[in-house]
């Protein structure tokens, strides 16, 4: 496909800023055209048209990854452990993960995500003892339990996903996170996790997740082996659920990292994914998702330097101060920063910093 030229680009951008919904083969040209800049400013006019232009938000909470254990051994995952695996296996006591809650709440963190792997031994009844044990000792948003870990349990426990969801709603669950999207295209899942949920299944948990007023969020893991027309098909699947159920409140994505996994040896160095080319995706996601509030900045994978800039191209959302992350590091990459450095780069960009609960609610305003 031949690339967009700057006439055509700025033709795009006139029709998006103008109202119109910007078509798939728009957005592909938009990515080919490898026109940042353009891209960029066009995105941030959306995304201020979105939301308040003069602040942006972060939030305070943790990562607890319950387990490790997991039977779907995913290629780009350098986090699992096989079951059975005694050395570096584990499954958190809940002493421990009561600690890490209380740590959470004393740095003046609101939440915890909580995800794991596909560990066999576990039904829905851990799950909802877990839960209700930990509603009834704190005041913690639990934004907990991935799509595909969903799936698990429900298979796992013979029950259908709408009751696991019903019956984890009651025993405290408050949202779900987007994870295990990765490419919702089944040609790239089969490659990088043959074993894991299938798009439409992803699909049909938020589906069922938004029926029951679960808010969700979405993401998208790229730059291995999908094309540039799988990456637009796994946002229009995105941007056509929100269509029918308004449930997505956040967009996040960012690039596979690829130190300590099996696709690394199928993605060549030359094509991997740059800040350029995270920048660019990013931009075109705000342009494209029309239907969803929030676009964040993966600064985790980035870097700060990298996740300031985005907020320069369609991200209102700066993420969580990261207490605590071990699946991005497994895979090579760590950053830290603090509350304050959150501010202190927010503030560097001429805005205000807010920092937000789970679903998007002002918890302080940082003068």
């Amino acid at each position: 496909m031949a690339v967009a030229t700057g006439s055509q680009t700025a033709e795009i951008l006139d029709r998006v800023l103008s109202g119109e919904r910007l078509s798939d083969d728009d957005a592909i040209a938009l990515l080919r055209s490898r026109d940042l800049i353009a891209v960029g400013r066009a995105a941030n006019e959306l995304r201020s048209r979105k939301v308040d232009p003069s602040r942006i938000t972060f939030i305070i909470d943790r990562n607890i990854n319950y387990t490790n254990i997991c039977k779907t051994d995913c290629d780009f995952c350098a986090f699992y452990r096989a079951p059975g695996d005694t050395g570096e296996g584990y499954l958190l006591p809940k002493p421990i993960i009561f600690k890490k809650i209380e740590e959470t709440l004393a740095l003046g963190g609101t939440g915890v995500l909580m995800q794991g792997g596909h560990h066999p031994d576990l039904g829905i009844d851990y799950y909802e003892d877990l839960f209700k044990s930990i509603k009834e000792r704190y005041p913690i948003h639990l934004h907990a339990l991935s799509p595909p870990e969903i799936q698990h349990i429900s298979r796992a426990s013979k029950l259908a996903v709408p009751d696991v969801l019903s019956r984890l709603r009651d025993a405290g669950l408050d949202s779900i996170p987007g994870g295990g999207a990765e490419i919702l295209v089944d040609r790239v899942r089969a490659i990088i996790a043959p074993k894991k949920t299938k798009s439409a299944e992803w699909l049909g948990v938020m589906r069922q997740a938004h029926r029951l007023g679960m808010s969700t969020t979405a993401t998208m893991m790229y730059g291995h082996v999908e094309t540039l027309e799988e990456r637009v098909e796994h946002m229009r699947k995105i941007r056509e659920l929100q269509d029918e159920t308004r449930g997505f409140r956040a967009f996040i994505s960012w690039t596979f990292q690829d130190d300590g996994n099996r696709v690394a040896a199928l993605v060549p160095p030359e094509t991997r994914p740059t800040s350029f080319d995270y920048l660019l995706t990013q931009a075109v996601s705000r342009l494209y998702l029309d239907n969803v509030d929030h676009i964040q900045s993966s600064w985790v994978t980035q870097g700060m330097k990298v996740g300031q800039v985005a907020l320069e191209f369609g991200a209102d959302d700066l993420g969580s101060i990261m207490i605590e992350e071990n699946v991005v590091s497994a895979a090579g990459t760590t950053y830290r920063a603090s509350a304050e450095d959150f501010a202190r780069t927010i503030r560097a960009l001429g805005k205000t910093p807010v920092q937000r609960d789970t679903l998007y609610r002002d918890v302080k305003v940082w003068n």
